[in-house]
């Protein structure tokens, strides 16, 4: 048998066309979108969502419900004298919008108010004092602040009157010249107090968002390189484009979760006693989420080089450590830092997520400050994203043991 050679000319492979570059530029969305498929198919991430949602609303509903309900109280008193001064101390509350519902039962003497108060009957009596100076209340073990402060305050005016009326003048012209007025000199700054509570909830927020959502991207990056998927997508696609796309993908949900809380927050802030800071907090919570947006971008790429560097879940816990010091660090900041300190932190990108809202529900910060503030963080983002995206593309292919960073840096990209 004679072989003739083969001279006819090879088949080559078709070259990319447009249509299949196009894809591949595209490839980080189809990452995204199934980073998004993945979490709204998670039951525990829905029923977390669902029930924190429930929780926040309850924490209203229950200041709400509390702020609405009126003081009751049953109060026994011996005479006209002391009925009277129940009747001006409701009256006086009624007028500062305290909503008082109180019930006067007048006995015969001491010992019959004494003996209501012991059976429960009455929750205080006013009597007279013994040496016929003055007026005493007594309760049986729980002290009614509220009946204090407003009884003494009619208590106060009643005797008061007695004597400017003995002396043939009146009450408003004895206190003539006594009133002292407080004016503040930034009437747009909020409460202290509620501004601290609302730097904790943002805070917080921040950092459970950060931690659960870096994590399961850190844990995904893990989950493909000990299987061997990385191989095959690195095949079909760029890596840095399974990095955008893991990036886009869970910075999506976390904002959007984090914006269903903030929601359900504004609905319960706007039923609650604090309704008239619902415009200062609103806008604080609207630059929360601007500035969560690019402040967890950056940590996203970070958590997935921590994944990048590790070979097996359990080498995580070193690798993401300067990622969960970096959050904590953030987290005790908006927390604790004030004054000049969070002045300066508010400028500082990552530290700026939570200290710059926080001092605008304050009305510290002037409309310019937190514009700067997202232009630094956004520049400075730009950078670390792209120095995250290097060292992973170079370390994600690494599957033999646990890199250090120096070491990532070293492999060529």
């Amino acid at each position: 048998m004679t072989l003739t050679p083969d001279t006819s000319t090879p088949t080559k492979s078709p070259a990319p066309g447009p249509e299949s570059a196009q894809h591949v530029d595209r490839a980080w969305q189809t990452v995204a979108a199934r980073e998004i498929w993945v979490k709204l198919h998670d039951k525990n991430f829905l029923m977390s969502t669902f029930f924190t949602m429930v929780i926040i609303a309850a924490v209203f509903g229950v200041q709400a419900f509390f702020a609405s309900k009126p003081h009751e109280a049953t109060i026994a008193v011996t005479s006209r004298a002391g009925a009277a001064v129940v009747t001006q101390a409701e009256d006086a509350g009624a007028a500062a919008d305290a909503n008082l519902e109180w019930t006067t039962r007048t006995v015969a003497d001491d010992s019959a108010a004494l003996g209501l108060v012991r059976s429960g009957d009455a929750d205080v009596a006013l009597l007279a004092a013994s040496d016929g100076d003055g007026w005493r209340l007594v309760s049986n073990r729980d002290k009614d602040d509220t009946v204090a402060t407003w009884v003494g305050e009619a208590v106060t005016h009643h005797v008061l009157a007695e004597h400017a009326a003995s002396l043939g003048t009146t009450v408003d012209q004895l206190k003539a010249g006594s009133a002292v007025n407080y004016d503040l000199l930034d009437t747009d700054a909020g409460s202290p107090g509620f501004v601290k509570a609302v730097g904790l909830i943002f805070a917080f927020l921040f950092y459970m968002a950060a931690l659960i959502f870096g994590m399961q991207i850190a844990q995904s990056v893990v989950e493909e390189k000990q299987s061997r998927i990385v191989e095959i997508l690195s095949a079909a696609i760029p890596i840095r484009h399974l990095l955008l796309g893991k990036i886009v993908g869970n910075v999506v949900m976390a904002l959007t979760q984090l914006a269903l809380f903030i929601g359900v927050g504004m609905v319960g802030l706007s039923l609650s006693p604090w309704s008239s800071m619902l415009g200062p907090i609103a806008g604080a919570a609207g630059w929360f989420l601007v500035f969560f947006l690019v402040g967890f971008a950056v940590l996203a790429a970070l958590w997935a080089v921590a994944g990048s560097l590790a070979t097996r879940h359990e080498d995580l816990q070193s690798t993401s450590t300067p990622v969960t010091t970096l959050t904590m660090v953030i987290l005790f900041g908006g927390i604790f830092l004030t004054g000049t300190w969070q002045v300066i932190a508010s400028y500082l990108p990552l530290m700026s997520v939570v200290a710059m809202p926080i001092r605008l529900a304050s009305g510290t910060a002037a409309w310019w400050e937190p514009v700067l503030s997202i232009g630094i963080t956004v520049a400075l983002a730009a950078v670390l994203v792209r120095l995250a995206a290097r060292i992973y593309s170079r370390s994600v292919m690494q599957t033999g043991s646990r890199l250090t960073l120096r070491q990532a840096m070293k492999l060529q990209g």
